[in-house]
Order: structure tokens, then sequence, then C-alpha cells
């Protein structure tokens, strides 16, 4: 006699069942079978079986947009996530911008959104934001050879014109970036020249082999268009360098942001000297002005939010003492006859029958290199050293041991001076590329 299945109660044969009883039960599972499944039967291309109720082996053919399944309409921007907005409730988070990082961040409808990157170091550029002016505020550049203006920043001249570079001040609220208050950008201008500026960023092994991304926010009063380019400086001693082709970019005369993707070559099979350097580059043509703010160079084939090198104003700072530093106060620009504050004091030593005077300096940074020390006197218009106990200039100075940590100083005394008088005098070193 047949029997059941446990689960669905289908007819099916025992061993004791007669040849036709047997056949009966096996005739009527078939049938069972192909009823119970018949749900299963048909659909099309790309259909999905979803249950159509609670019974047992309920079925229906659905397409993957049916609404028992997440809806093709939830995304609709390549990049766009599916996240939750609550329990069993599905919901598009659109991409972020290009370099952003995904959070978790619990204010939101999803509980995630997208942030600036800000990663340490990305940024290979270093005072991108213009908010280091160490040399001062205008800079005129000298026809046929780089002037440093902003700090790193170097200009350019070509021909008979001239070409200057001033610091220029934000509108508070004003700044390209929103939640990033810059306080300064930079303005070139040229008269009669073309202009050509540069960061020379330290070895030439930065991003070899690599794909890089330029990105910086311009404007130009009138409307014009500038260059962005590149070199492979392989430095004294090492192979000739490398010229990089650009872009040619349309200059707005509002704020806005371009961006230039570029291959590093490899350096393999090259030999490399001493002070090696990528330098990124600005191209400018005839009487012109140029704005900028915010340069950034990472790698990678997009641009990511911007931050600066280090991240904090001091960190800037120390990262740009690295190539240049003074003993004048940060808002000082090097002259001589700049005021005492910020100089270096020593006292005159009695050295048989002649009054010298000898001091050391402690830099603030260890430099890229040995330094050109350049000494300053802050009360008269010569490059002595101030007697402050005597009021008279000490002459013949001299930069002595100089070093990458410091340096010392010796100046032969004035008549009236005494053992024991104090001694200033103002410094800058540098060591750029």
């Amino acid at each position: 006699m047949a029997t059941t299945t446990t689960n669905f109660g289908w007819d099916i044969p025992q061993s004791t069942d007669l040849v036709k009883d047997g056949a009966t039960a096996i005739a009527a599972l078939g049938q069972d079978i192909d009823t119970a499944l018949v749900d299963l039967k048909g659909g099309t291309t790309g259909q999905v079986l979803a249950k159509a109720s609670a019974t047992d082996l309920d079925y229906s053919w659905v397409t993957t947009d049916d609404t028992n399944a997440i809806q093709n309409a939830i995304v609709d921007a390549k990049g766009d996530l599916i996240a939750a907005s609550a329990a069993d409730v599905p919901a598009r988070l659109a991409v972020g911008n290009n370099g952003e990082t995904l959070v978790a961040d619990s204010s939101t409808a999803t509980g995630l959104s997208w942030q600036p990157n800000f990663a340490a170091g990305k940024n290979n550029v270093i005072n991108g934001d213009f908010g280091i002016w160490q040399r001062g505020t205008s800079i005129t550049a000298t026809s046929g050879q780089y002037t440093y203006g902003p700090d790193r920043f170097s200009v350019y001249g070509y021909g008979v014109g001239t070409g200057t570079v001033t610091q220029q001040t934000f509108t508070p609220g004003t700044a390209p970036v929103a939640g990033y208050e810059g306080q300064f950008f930079a303005r070139f201008k040229s008269t009669n020249t073309n202009l050509r500026v540069q960061q020379p960023i330290e070895d030439v092994r930065t991003f070899a082999g690599q794909t890089a991304t330029v990105s910086f926010w311009m404007k130009s009063p009138t409307g014009t268009t500038a260059d962005v380019f590149y070199s492979q400086n392989f430095g004294s001693g090492g192979s000739a360098s490398v010229d990089i082709g650009g872009s040619t970019i349309t200059i707005s005369s509002s704020w806005a942001r371009y961006t230039h993707t570029v291959a590093i070559p490899s350096v393999a099979g090259k030999t490399i000297g001493t002070s090696s350097y990528l330098a990124l580059r600005f191209g400018a043509a005839l009487n012109v002005d140029i704005d900028i703010w915010g340069v950034q160079f990472e790698k990678g084939s997009a641009a990511s939010p911007f931050q600066t090198a280090t991240g904090t104003e001091q960190g800037e700072l120390a990262a740009c003492q690295r190539y240049y530093q003074k003993s004048f106060p940060q808002a000082t620009a090097p002259a001589q006859n700049a005021g005492k504050t910020g100089v270096v004091y020593f006292a005159q030593v009695v050295a048989g029958a002649v009054n010298q005077t000898v001091g050391g300096v402690r830099l603030t940074i260890i430099m890229r290199t040995t330094p050109t020390v350049t000494t300053f006197n802050p009360d008269a218009a010569s490059a002595q050293v101030r007697n402050v106990s005597a009021g008279t200039n000490w002459t013949a100075t001299a930069v002595e041991q100089i070093g990458d940590a410091g340096f010392g100083l010796q100046a032969t005394a004035a008549a009236g001076s005494g053992a024991g008088d104090r001694a200033v005098v103002h410094y800058t070193a540098e060591a750029e590329l």
C-alpha cells in the first residue's frame, strides 16, 4: 500500500506493494511533482522567481524591477550606492566627488556620507594656498632668471619687460572653496614679457613612472590662456632634463578649478645628481594678470579636494623653512634698517689688538642643503653688524662654518666698542632648488 512523503505528502510506493499498486503510486508521485512545480514553468530572459504567497511552492516569475525586488530606479548615476534609511528600507546614496572617502555619519538619512580625502602628504606642492610670504608681498622678476616670490614659487620673465607677483587678500567668505577660508592668493602680472611660474618639487623621483594630477584655481580679469607643463631635472651631475608636455587652458574671469592629468616618465636608466627636482610650471603670455590659488599635485588620475602639503599653518611654514628662512618677523620683508625685532644677539670678544665678535646661529629648521647666508644691519643701510651698546656699526661681517643646521658670524668692531658690548644682526638663509 502506498504512503506519502514527509514534507509535501506526495504518494510513493513501498517495497511491499504489488506491481500494479507500485506503478499507480509512481504515477501519482509524478503528477504530484508536476502539479507542485508548475510555477517554475515559463518565465522570460532576465526574470527571477519570487514568492507569490506564504503557501508552499507558490512562486511567480517577475522582472528584476518587481515590487518585491530592489528597484532599478533606486540608482540613477554611475557610482551610486544602495544603502538603507531604516530596517528593510533600501535607499540611494549618490556618488561622491572625485577623491572623496565614504565614512559613517549618523546625521544623514543613510548613515553614510562622502567626505573630502585629507590624506597627509598627498599634495606635493608646498604653500599651495599661498599663505607664506617670507620674502615680502610684492616681488619683481628679473628677466632671464627665476626670482622667488611667495614661498616655494618662483617667476621667470622673458625679454625686456618685467614680471611681478603680489600678495592679494580674499574678502572673508569669498575664497574659491566653501568651508576653506584661504587668506591670500597670488597675482602674477606680465608687462611686455612672457611669464613662467614654477615650483620645483624636491627629488626627480617624485611621481616617476606614475600618473599624477595637478589642480588649481585661476582667474584673469580680462580672460586669457595659460599653459601647464612639467620638467624632470636630474640635478648637478645628472642626466639631461626631460621636458614633459602639458595643456593650454582658457581662464575665466571668475574663480574656477582646472585640472590636468599627466604621465610622468620613468627615471630608469637615468643618472640622478644632487639637487634634482620635478618642476611644475605655468606659462602666461604678454601683458596679462593671472590670479592663482589652491595648487595641488597628487598621485592618481583624479583631483581630490584641496589641502595643503602639511595640513597646518605651522607645518606649512616649517616645510617652507627647509628651503628659506630668516630672522625677521614673518610680516617683515628682509631689508637693511628693518628694526631689531627677531635679531640675533651676541657679545664682543676681545682678541689681541683687534676687537672681533664671534657668534653662532642655530637655524630654525634643518635646511635642504648648506644655505647661502646674507646678513643685514637692523639699524642702518649697510650690511654691517650693529653694536647696540655703543651705537656703532661693525664692519667686515663674515659668515663662517655654514652647515644645514647653523652658521657662525664674525665682525671687526668699530672704534669705541668695549668688551661685553652687545651686537645684533639679521640674516636670511636660502637653500632653494
